[in-house]
């Protein structure tokens, strides 16, 4: 008779060969590693914080919804009314105003393979840490920065055409003569007194791309950071300072430029002739496809969008133009002819508002080989992760000012 023997050969598997613990239910590593892992993650993070290192923090405590709240109050006119003898005025009412933003939760992760590194668990953890530390910082830094271009406060410089000076009153106006200047810097310092806009430690910030910085510094009075670095605290990617605003270098800085208007080409040309204005334009045939619908192009010199197409040649829009066969069409979300723009942000104290990113908004998740039960029943995996809550808004309009310029690099960079 033979006798059949159930066993549990799982049980004589390796249930966890990372370095610190034994991983148990809810415990994923030890105290002290976990908060190693933390602190990596959290200073890889801040490295990458550009716009995220100014701006008024506010913490939302635990327990109380989503939604982040600035309080502001208003500002008192003067009073110039002389008071009457024995007689109590009115006094004045104190108001308050807010501003709100829904707080989103953000995040990733790696898998790790046991075959990766068998052992040096902790090294292979720390460098994947270290990357989405990184990553983390990026994208909260990028959500901040795209809250902040929503700022209605725009200013443009003035391009050359035939060697002249000519105003710019809408973006896809501007071409790579149209550089950031020290007389710009100037106006806009002038503007953001004029709105009686607080300066952070006596100065005001501004945040700017390498492209741009490189026609700055050629300015008359532009003082390197590193000269007053002895007796200033310098802020991260601080690369000097002019006219009283101390500028901000990070390739993070927005840059506006469409896509390509076609798989095979940038632009597209029209390929017949409207001789009264249309609103529909012929081009190259399969060049038409649906991911341009709800995009801007520009068609000789003016800006149009794209609201559908018909068959796979044609492009509807919202306006007629009248065009000539072979007119070029350029993608319509940056400058002229397409070309990048930047945007450069320059701000007062309390201009926005941020989650602060400590006491728990930033979490290290680390699941180590053997922690995921059945769900990896040969411990072949462990995995890194980060989540993070966070929200920013706009506190003062009248505080920030994005002037949107060009640069040398115009045509060669790409959108961020």
């Amino acid at each position: 008779m033979n006798t059949i023997i159930d066993f549990d050969i799982q049980a004589f598997a390796d249930a966890n060969v990372q370095t610190t613990e034994t991983a148990k239910s809810g415990n994923d590593l030890s105290a002290s590693m976990k908060e190693y892992y933390d602190t990596e993650l959290l200073e890889n993070a801040k490295e990458e914080f550009f716009f995220n290192q100014f701006g008024k923090v506010q913490t939302l405590p635990k327990g109380n919804g989503k939604s982040v709240q600035w309080r502001k109050f208003d500002t008192f006119g003067k009073s110039t009314t002389p008071l009457e003898e024995g007689v109590t005025p009115d006094g004045n009412t104190l108001n308050m105003t807010s501003v709100e933003a829904k707080l989103e939760q953000y995040g990733d992760y790696t898998t790790v393979s046991d075959m990766l590194d068998l052992t040096a668990v902790d090294d292979v953890i720390l460098s994947c840490t270290e990357e989405h530390g990184t990553q983390a910082g990026l994208t909260l830094d990028t959500l901040t920065r795209n809250e902040l271009c929503k700022g209605k406060n725009v200013s443009f410089p003035t391009k050359l055409v035939d060697g002249a000076e000519t105003p710019v009153t809408l973006r896809y106006q501007l071409d790579s003569t149209a550089k950031l200047t020290s007389t710009m810097v100037n106006k806009v310092v002038t503007k953001l007194k004029k709105n009686k806009a607080p300066k952070i430690n006596g100065k005001y910030i501004a945040i700017i791309h390498p492209s741009v910085s490189e026609d700055l510094r050629e300015s008359e009075g532009w003082i390197e950071a590193h000269k007053y670095a002895s007796v200033t605290e310098i802020f991260n990617g601080e690369i000097g300072e002019l006219h009283g605003v101390r500028f901000i270098e990070s390739n993070e800085a927005p840059i506006f430029k469409g896509a390509d208007l076609s798989p095979n080409s940038r632009n597209l040309k029209a390929t017949a002739a409207n001789t009264t204005a249309s609103t529909t334009i012929t081009v190259g045939a399969n060049n038409a496809t649906e991911a341009l619908i709800g995009r801007y192009v520009l068609i000789n010199g003016e800006k149009y969008r794209v609201t559908n197409i018909n068959g796979n040649n044609k492009l509807i829009l919202d306006s007629a133009v009248i065009v000539a066969d072979g007119d070029s069409i350029y993608p319509g979300e940056g400058g002229a002819n397409g070309c990048a723009v930047y945007g450069c942000l320059f701000f007062g104290r309390d201009a926005y508002g941020r989650v602060e990113l400590s006491g728990g908004a930033m979490e290290m998740i680390v699941k180590a080989k053997g922690s995921a039960g059945t769900a990896d029943p040969l411990n072949q995996r462990s995995t890194v992760g980060w989540k993070a809550a966070h929200a920013a808004a706009i506190l003062y309009e009248e505080r920030l000012v994005r002037v949107e310029c060009g640069s040398s690099y115009s045509d060669t960079d790409d959108a961020n």
